[in-house]
């Protein structure tokens, strides 16, 4: 059965302090949305509320039609895949995995049928009669993901579950995860910290910050049109330049520079959003040249980043991260033209 997953309105403390606040999510059936955020944003608290671990303050946690605010862990039927494993030391690959089926009173037939179809399905056959100290780390995080998902559970969450495993190995879990996860069309919520990890497993993303969800949505979108400088900033747009608009230039707005100088902005390309704006943009999305409408600069440290050459510029809005073309190299200290590639810029709200 395949259900959808609503948070209203949550507020939640750890004693006195607020970690969650009126904090609304809604996933799916059958969707992948990953909760991303660094440590103390809220996105595990968020997970707990869920598995029943703690209750929130104020607000109500839906499962299809069902009430879970109040319901003990225990009864609300989730499969829970964490960084830890936390698998029976003294039971076999097997046994950990029929473990849920056992607990919920399932005959022994269909229970083994159900089990070796799961090891089966997770590629661990040959391993069954192991026990999790015989195996690599790899293994023990397949042992607990079919034990998540063998009892067939409307809502799988994952807490951090790759996080204890090395680079390549993350890469192929994390796609065996998307892969078993959209076969079994199960609802899927997801904690992690990583960027890459998130964006490549999710149908949405919410980036998290102080207990709030700053935006939520598909990863090509976060990726390119952040909604706010937060947002911005965590997916990687290091400059950020504070504009304002001053006066229309024909098919384009005129930009004053804070620090000095204006840069005409194609309204084809761009939508100013208020009069005082900011400027983000990735160092690709800034084009050292030797001539060109853009930001005038003087040029710093150039290090070699493989695709291109990438300078620190010296600028009236404060020092920029810039690419240049590995064809046309240019000397620390000489005078260049930062030139916007409007695809790889937004422009946002200054915040308050």
């Amino acid at each position: 059965m395949t259900v959808s997953l609503s948070l209203e309105n949550i507020t939640a403390h750890y004693g006195t302090v607020k970690v969650l606040e009126d904090l609304s999510l809604h996933i799916a059936e059958g969707e992948l949305v990953s909760l991303l955020g660094s440590s103390g944003c809220g996105k595990t608290t968020t997970l707990r509320l869920v598995a029943g671990f703690l209750e929130p303050t104020a607000g109500t946690i839906k499962l299809g039609d069902r009430d879970l605010t109040r319901l003990p862990a225990h009864a609300r039927n989730i499969g829970l895949v964490f960084q830890t494993y936390a698998l029976f030391p003294h039971l076999t690959v097997r046994e950990n995995v029929g473990f849920g089926l056992k607990q919920r009173g399932v005959a022994a037939a269909e229970r083994a049928t159900r089990v070796n179809a799961m090891i089966e399905r997770v590629g661990l056959g040959e391993l069954a009669d192991r026990h999790p100290a015989n195996l690599s780390g790899g293994q023990r995080q397949r042992v607990a993901l079919a034990r998540a998902l063998v009892i067939d559970p409307p809502l799988l969450m994952f807490d951090e579950p790759l996080s204890n495993l090395d680079a390549k190995l993350r890469v192929d879990m994390r796609v065996e995860i998307r892969r078993l996860q959209q076969a079994n069309g199960t609802t899927a919520l997801y904690v992690t910290h990583d960027q890459e990890e998130a964006f490549s497993i999710s149908d949405r993303v919410a980036i998290m910050n102080a207990g709030r969800i700053m935006q939520l949505d598909r990863p090509e979108v976060l990726y390119s049109n952040p909604a706010n400088a937060f947002v911005a900033n965590f997916v990687g747009f290091e400059n950020m330049i504070e504009m304002r608009a001053v006066a229309e230039a024909g098919d384009a707005v005129r930009a004053e520079i804070k620090g000095g100088g204006t840069i005409d902005l194609p309204k084809s390309q761009f939508t100013v959003p208020a009069q005082e704006f900011l400027f983000a943009t990735r160092a690709d999305g800034l084009q050292v040249a030797a001539t060109g409408q853009g930001i005038a600069c003087t040029l710093g440290l150039r290090t070699y980043i493989g695709r291109a050459y990438q300078y620190h510029c010296d600028t009236p809005a404060g020092q920029l991260v810039a690419n240049g073309p590995l064809a046309h190299p240019f000397e620390s200290g000489a005078n260049a033209v930062l030139v916007p590639q409007p695809e790889q810029c937004c422009l946002l709200p200054k915040e308050a």
